[in-house]
C-alpha cells in the first residue's frame, strides 16, 4: 500500500531520522517527521514532497506534514530495522579503480566490492553494484541480482538519483526502480537509492 512503501521510502532520506505516513483508502492524511536541527524544517518538508513526488508519482499538500527537530543524540536507536551506511571508499589503482560500500545491520557489517574502469562516467555504476554485492552478503537467501541503470534524473528544481535493479531466478525477470534526493555526495545518493530499489524485495528488511 502507498503508506507503508512512502514511509520506508522517506525514513531513507538523509534528514529524516523517524517518519510515520497515516492514511486511509490509498490516501496520505499525515506524515509525521522527526528530524535532527541541522537542516531547516522548511527544507525537510520540501524534501518530503520532492521524493514523494519523484518516486510515487504522490503531491503532498505541506499543510500534511509536521516537522518535530530534537538534538541527535537525544534519538534513539533501540534497534536496526534498516540497513545503514557505515562507509563508502574509492581506491584509484591506475586505469582501474575499486569501490567498496560497507552497511550495517543486525547481523553486523557487510562489504562488497566492484571493479571497473577509472573514469568518472563509471563512478555511481561501480558504488551501486558494490552496494548490492554488500547486500548480498548480507542476505544470503534471496535471487540473484543485477544493476541495470544508476544516474541523475532532475525533478523540478531537485536532482535525484535512479537506480535500477534485476532481480530474478528461473527465467523471471523482476525490475525494481529506487530513488534518493542527492544533497551534496552523489556516492551516497547512490547507495540509497539502490537500497531503496531493493527493499521490498527482501522479506526480512525492517523487521527483527
Amino acid at each position: 500500500m502507498l503508506q507503508q512503501e512512502l514511509e520506508e521510502s522517506l525514513a531513507r532520506l538523509e534528514s529524516v531520522d523517524a517518519v510515520r505516513v497515516v492514511g486511509a483508502d490509498e490516501k496520505v492524511t499525515e506524515v509525521h517527521v522527526l528530524s535532527a536541527p541541522g537542516r531547516a524544517a522548511k527544507q525537510v518538508v520540501r524534501d518530503v514532497q520532492s521524493l514523494a513526488m519523484a518516486q510515487f508519482g504522490a503531491s503532498l499538500d505541506r499543510r500534511l506534514i509536521s516537522v518535530v527537530q530534537i538534538a541527535p543524540e537525544k534519538v534513539r536507536h533501540d534497534t536496526t530495522e534498516r540497513p545503514v551506511i557505515v562507509s563508502i571508499r574509492e581506491k584509484p589503482e591506475g586505469s582501474s579503480s575499486t569501490a567498496e560500500v560497507t552497511l550495517g545491520w543486525q547481523t553486523g557489517e557487510h562489504t562488497g566490492a566492484a571493479t571497473g574502469p577509472a573514469a568518472s562516467s563509471a563512478r555511481l555504476r561501480l558504488i551501486g553494484e558494490a552496494t548490492l554485492h554488500a547486500l548480498d552478503d548480507m542476505f544470503q537467501d534471496v535471487p540473484p541480482m543485477s544493476l541495470d541503470t544508476i544516474g541523475i534524473a532532475t525533478v523540478g528544481l531537485r536532482d535525484v538519483m535512479m537506480a535500477v535493479v534485476l532481480s530474478g531466478q528461473d527465467r523471471q525477470e523482476s525490475v525494481s526502480i529506487g530513488a534518493a534526493l542527492v544533497s551534496g555526495d552523489e556516492s551516497d545518493a547512490a547507495v540509497r537509492a539502490v537500497m531503496d530499489a531493493i527493499n521490498r524485495k527482501l522479506p526480512n528488511l525492517g523487521r527483527d
